[in-house]
């Protein structure tokens, strides 16, 4: 490989993991902090990109797209914790798995319904469907790029959120002890609801911005799914920071493992994961 065609793969390897750091974030902060295993996580990310296609195709615009599904999924995200999972904070896992699991059949019911089962494109924005020139032969899109900066942007604002706000300090206490958070007089029921629906409304967003880049078709939440929940475990379950390290690992071994070692590449992001795991098991960062 020369100098550009690594630099491409580079930038592909943090575009990628920042795009499933946005998703892992919020699998992470509803796991870590609700307790919910939430099987249905991948469809959010589903359900953004279709939104995405919907939106634009309607529009003539994926910036008013964006604009129009980041509300409207938190709004679902309040909607379904309210309506589903509020009742499930003390029920016990498996309760949790049968209820996400049924919930990504309904989801796939309702996208195959509403939208049928064809694979749809997204266009890239005009502004931002330039290319810069790396070498006489290779160019990297500037889109990539944008992805990039914006979940580098929402990176650093979910933790000025968490460590600097007065929201974010209620959501680390019912982190530690709900029943003395709900003794000092704070809606803890609330306070799950906006975590709730802010990690549906990231997931959500990560598949709008993906859209344009790995089209919109059935069940393209699933390997999404998988994918997050080892970035959860190996960054360490409830650690936000620890979910961007490994998200970042996990896109750099991902990205070169199809590179270098196409003929294992399935494997590499498990390898990486045992790896982890054998040196840290309770991943790489604990819970905050």
């Amino acid at each position: 490989m020369d100098f550009a065609s690594i630099l491409i793969q580079t930038l592909n390897s943090l575009q990628y993991g920042l795009l499933l750091f946005l998703v892992a974030s919020g699998l992470t902060l509803v796991f870590g902090i609700m307790g919910i295993i939430n099987l249905a996580h991948g469809s959010f990310y589903m359900i953004g990109a279709y939104l995405a296609f919907v939106l634009t195709s309607v529009t003539g615009s994926l910036f008013t797209a964006i604009l129009l599904g980041i509300p409207l999924t938190f709004a679902i995200g309040a909607l379904l914790e309210w309506a589903l999972f509020s009742h499930l904070y003390k029920r016990d896992h498996l309760e949790q798995v049968l209820l996400t699991y049924g919930l990504i059949l309904i989801f796939e019911e309702l996208r195959s319904l509403l939208v049928g089962d064809e694979v749809h494109g997204v266009d890239i924005p005009a502004l931002f469907s330039a290319s810069i020139p790396l070498s006489d032969v290779l160019s990297y899109p500037v889109y990539r790029l944008v992805i990039s900066g914006v979940c580098i942007v929402l990176a650093l604002g979910l933790y000025f959120l968490i460590q600097r706000t007065r929201l974010g300090m209620m959501i680390r206490a019912g982190n530690h002890d709900r029943s003395m958070v709900e003794a000092l007089g704070i809606n803890i029921n609330m306070i799950y609801r906006v975590v709730f629906a802010l990690g549906f409304a990231l997931a959500a967003l990560a598949g709008m911005l993906a859209a344009p880049i790995s089209s919109v078709f059935p069940n393209m939440g699933s390997h999404v799914l998988i994918i997050s929940f080892v970035i959860v475990v190996i960054g360490g379950i409830g650690s936000v920071w620890g979910a961007l390290i490994a998200a970042l690992v996990i896109g750099f071994a991902d990205t070169f493992g199809k590179v270098l070692l196409p003929d294992f590449s399935g494997m590499v992001v498990y390898l990486v994961m045992a790896a982890v795991l054998l040196w840290r098991p309770e991943g790489i960062l604990k819970k905050g």
